[in-house]
């Protein structure tokens, strides 16, 4: 289905979503989506989420996040995120923390169908003292202390690989971060992907397959879907972008700028992909094939 049917079916006021990627393969496209269909009071669980949780919270589609570490990649200006904590502009979010291995652990527990997950770090930190959820007992075969988070069961995982098939048999080169327990922790699952390609090619390398079509609800190919993230073997990290979006957001009344200009001013991702230009996509192509030729 279309991106704008996808986000319109499965993403609802009130919901709790995840995002896909790690240093690269980032659904912004579907973040701006989320944006213009005005989706309200989510909740957001994640690892190390970046620009579209920053911009998700900006544009007050934010109530609660559930993350370990949040920043706009080598820029540290998360911004939206420290005014939603510090002045309720545009407003006050609920934060609970852990650390990105307990978030990993979390939706570990969530693909497994068990309700917690045991682990021994939490215990060197101050995070326990701060969240009530992270629940520290004592081990019943040693007696000695550990650490238990919550399984996270998110009713929205949005997830963008390099290719798929129209069943939603998903690919991913690189980094998987913790898509793949992602995908079979959420309640629905979307997955955009640069390009829908037969089952045929998909057996050809089935190892490849890390989030089968079982898990999926929904298939949505989205070229450059990540922009102004890269997507390994298809296009290069466009940092001027991102680099301009933290100067904006360096005001509220910045961000808002931006915002009309580059997500609220495109009627779809389309849009935003010719306002970019078809020549700086291209040369952001260019540039990763130079550096990472990959057999797709």
């Amino acid at each position: 289905m279309a991106l704008e049917q996808a986000i319109d079916k499965f993403v609802y006021d009130g919901c709790s979503i995840t995002f896909g990627g790690f240093c690269g393969r980032n659904p912004e496209a579907a973040a701006y989506e989320i944006v213009r269909q005005k989706k309200r009071c989510l909740t957001v669980i994640d690892d190390s989420p970046t620009d579209a949780l920053d911009i998700l919270i900006g544009a007050g589609c934010i109530r609660k996040i559930e993350v370990a570490w949040h920043s706009i990649s080598v820029f540290a200006r998360a911004l939206n995120f420290r005014r939603a904590l510090e002045s309720g502009v545009p407003r006050r979010i609920d934060v609970e923390d852990y650390s990105n291995y307990a978030v990993g652990l979390r939706f570990l527990a969530g693909a497994l169908g068990v309700p917690f997950m045991p682990l021994k770090s939490m215990l060197g930190s101050d995070i326990p003292r701060y969240n009530k959820r992270i629940r520290i007992i004592r081990d019943p075969y040693e007696g000695k202390p550990v650490a238990l988070v919550p399984a996270a069961m998110p009713d929205v995982a949005i997830i963008h690989v390099q290719r798929a098939d129209s069943d939603g048999n998903a690919q991913i080169w690189g980094h998987l971060a913790n898509d793949d327990n992602k995908s079979r922790a959420a309640r629905h699952t979307i997955v955009s992907c640069e390009e829908i390609i037969s089952s045929e090619k998909i057996l050809e390398i089935p190892n490849m397959t890390i989030i089968p079509s079982y898990c999926v609800d929904a298939v949505v190919e989205v070229p450059y879907c990540c922009h102004p993230w890269s997507c390994y073997g298809y296009y290069y990290h466009d940092v001027i972008f991102q680099r301009d979006y933290a100067m904006s957001n360096r005001t509220y009344d910045g961000f808002l700028k931006w915002l009309e200009t580059w997500v609220l001013g495109c009627e779809n991702h389309v849009d935003y992909c010719d306002k970019v230009g078809r020549e700086r996509l291209n040369d952001l192509t260019n540039i990763e094939l130079r550096l990472n030729r990959i057999p797709i």
